[in-house]
């Protein structure tokens, strides 16, 4: 009992200190909420002195600043000057910059409405200090639209510091950072990159729909304007805070920020269009036939792309003169008289020559009009009714092959003819239509069914239409007839209206004569570009395969040059345009023979032109009795492709005035292929090969001096 007695005891103390434990809180517990309250005004604190602080500043800013800075406030504004991009840069095929901006400072005016009566004042001083009147100022200024005026671009150091140490006379006024257009190698390719210029009236609507700013710089010719969508870039804004007398007075920053316009790289390669462009120079002055040359041209195309390697149009200008501040004026006689703007390549179509017998044999091949065993004795003169035509000599026994080689044109004339179905002719017999035929039953029908035939096979190749070329402003040859109702004047013949007429009718009414046949067998009856030449030989080269000829190899992106980390925005591949068909493969073969005849068979029209070249050349040469400034001249023409056996370039060279086809054009096209060769390290031995880099002594030849020495 007692034992019981003591553990009910010590039951009860335990349950009493329990029920005290958990009545009474410890110390620690019990000092938190003390703690919390001690912070918690802390911050209440600190929150009421920020808000008095404020209220005390907002009381000092409303009243005791209020009036200074309502005042500042009612007299500046935001302002946003548009910056024009930089625009893109333009590389040749091996990496060497073409073109490029540098920076300049131009000059503009915000138009404020309360200083409209002080332009007369603001004009007469910058008038003083840009060396313009003040009138031709207020011109712009009136003429102009929206709040930004560009009045100077360009401006020079000795300007834009006079303009900052005066700055409270010229209120309105301020500064933008812009670019410059910079042609580094001058007259290097200059019809090739064209050069870019000031909005004009006649194209304002234009770039206005396209969202232009009025004084943005476009690309006006060449690669400049073909391409502009694609190096011009996006214009960005500047915001400045001016004034209520018009000067800035803080620079906020851009908002958006100008986008510069994508690179470019051509197919050109400098170094070869440098040599073939002081080659062509040489050629053109040291000719003996100089007085009578007033342009030449040459193209070299890439085989297995169609891009252009190389296009010379003589004579030659600087894209600098178009951007340089008084460069223009300096040059504006020989620009208004030399045609040196004109890239004659793409733009004058001119009688061709002998150099379409190629095309002209394939077709009458195909059309069984001659075979591949054909032959002819050649009479020298062949009458066509009462008039006499004549060969350049007499070359005895002639087949396709040897025509093509010597060039004969008597083996062409009566092609031409038997197109036509015209028979008979020869030294002494004018020959006649199909027996029973009305002639003038003839003209309209087996005539036309000729001349279609005979002028759709050179169309096939492309000539006589645009090749497609990226490059403004090509213009398209044309062929002839002679109409004997207007004094025999060859007037143009529209082959497709022809073809459609025929298809329909049966017939196509028309002036010609049989004379026409003749002369379309060797090449006085039709009127092609170089551009065309080229693109035509390409075709021969390739058996058939047309290619489009073309200057853009790719797109890069903005700070990206050829050949550093980064794929091209966009490649330009291959485009074919069609396909030139051949009945039997072997009239290819015919074909190759024949112009590699022209340079290595003795009698050939170019033998010797190519003596001792370590390549093969095929080639076709052309001369045409053309008039140029109102005197008869030799057109000099000469296309080619090499080498012989595994096509890598096909080349066409045209020197109106130059004589004959092997004369002048012969020999340029010579040098040009040397320097290809040289320069693509093949056939010539290593201490003749060429680097890819542009001439270092580019600036001291003949054919940059020349243009930039003649005013």
């Amino acid at each position: 009992m007692k034992f019981n007695g003591m553990m009910r005891s010590m039951r009860l103390r335990r349950a009493k200190k329990r029920r005290r434990n958990r009545s009474e809180p410890s110390n620690a517990i019990a000092k938190t909420p003390k703690v919390l309250t001690r912070r918690v005004n802390v911050v209440y604190g600190m929150v009421f002195l920020a808000l008095t602080s404020l209220i005390v500043r907002l009381g000092y800013v409303q009243i005791a600043q209020g009036s200074r800075l309502r005042t500042a406030a009612n007299n500046s504004m935001l302002v946003q000057v548009p910056v024009p991009p930089a625009r893109g840069l333009i590389y040749d095929a091996n990496g060497n910059l073409l073109a490029y901006d540098k920076p300049s400072y131009s000059i503009y005016l915000t138009r404020l409405p309360h200083m409209a009566e002080n332009y007369k004042t603001l004009t007469d001083k910058l008038g003083a200090v840009f060396h313009v009147s003040s009138q031709s100022l207020m011109k712009t200024i009136q003429s102009s639209q929206g709040v930004q005026i560009r009045l100077f671009s360009n401006a020079s150091f000795h300007q834009l510091s006079y303009l900052q140490e005066h700055r409270s006379e010229f209120p309105g006024v301020n500064v933008v950072l812009e670019s410059q257009r910079v042609y580094p190698y001058g007259d290097l390719g200059g019809q090739v990159l064209g050069y870019v210029g000031k909005i004009t009236a006649d194209n304002y609507s234009y770039y206005q729909k396209l969202h232009y700013l009025p004084f943005q710089i476009v690309g006006r010719t060449g690669i400049e304007q073909q391409y502009e969508n694609v190096l011009q870039g996006q214009v960005g804004y500047q915001s400045v805070q001016i004034n209520d007398q018009g000067i800035p007075t803080k620079i906020i920053g851009f908002y958006p920020a100008p986008v510069p316009g994508q690179n470019i790289q051509l197919t050109l390669d400098g170094h070869l269009q440098a040599l073939s462009q002081e080659i062509v120079m040489k050629a053109v002055t040291q000719s003996p036939y100089s007085a009578d040359i007033h342009d030449a041209e040459a193209v070299m195309l890439d085989v297995k792309t169609g891009g252009v390697l190389a296009m010379v149009s003589y004579p030659y200008y600087d894209p600098n003169w178009f951007t340089s501040p008084g460069a223009l004026s300096q040059h504006a006689h020989y620009l208004a008289t030399s045609g040196a703007q004109m890239n004659h390549v793409i733009q004058s179509p001119r009688y061709p020559g002998s150099t379409v017998k190629p095309a002209n044999l394939l077709a009458a091949l195909n059309a069984g009009v001659v075979t591949p065993y054909t032959t002819i004795v050649d009479h020298y003169t062949t009458m066509i009714g009462t008039t006499p035509i004549h060969d350049d000599g007499g070359h005895g026994w002639v087949d396709p092959v040897k025509a093509i080689a010597v060039s004969c044109d008597t083996f062409f004339y009566e092609l031409g003819l038997h197109f036509g179905g015209w028979f008979g002719s020869d030294s002494s017999n004018g020959g006649n239509q199909r027996a029973g035929l009305p002639y003038y039953t003839w003209l309209r029908t087996g005539f036309i069914k000729g001349i279609n035939a005979l002028f759709q096979g050179e169309w096939d190749f492309g000539l006589g239409q645009l090749t497609g070329i990226d490059l403004p402003n090509e213009q398209a040859g044309m062929f002839f007839i002679k109409n004997y109702t207007k004094g025999w004047a060859q007037v143009p013949y529209n082959l497709q209206a022809a073809e459609k007429s025929m298809k329909q009718t049966g017939s196509y009414m028309n002036y010609g004569t049989p004379a026409d046949l003749a002369d379309g067998g060797i090449g006085q009856s039709q009127e092609f570009t170089p551009i065309e030449l080229a693109q035509y030989v390409m075709t021969l080269a390739r058996n058939g395969t047309k290619l489009q000829p073309h200057v853009l190899k790719s797109t890069l992106a903005p700070n990206t040059a050829p050949g550093t980390q980064g794929k091209p925005v966009q490649e330009v591949n291959p485009v074919v345009q069609g396909h030139v068909q051949a009945k039997n493969l072997a009239y290819w073969n015919l074909i190759h023979r024949g112009m590699h005849g022209v340079v290595y068979t003795q009698g050939g029209t170019a033998y010797g032109v190519f003596a001792n070249a370590p390549y093969q050349v095929a080639a076709k040469t052309g001369t045409a009795q053309i008039f140029s400034n109102g005197k008869a001249v030799d057109n000099s023409v000469f296309i080619c492709y090499a080498p012989y056996n595994h096509p890598e370039v096909a080349l066409a060279v045209m020197v109106p005035g130059g004589g004959y086809g092997a004369e002048t054009s012969g020999t340029v096209a010579r040098q040009m292929l040397d320097a290809y060769f040289q320069e693509h390290h093949e056939f010539f031995p290593k201490s003749q090969w060429q680097t890819t880099d542009i001439p270092a002594n580019w600036s001291q030849s003949s054919a940059y001096l020349v243009p930039e020495q003649t005013p």
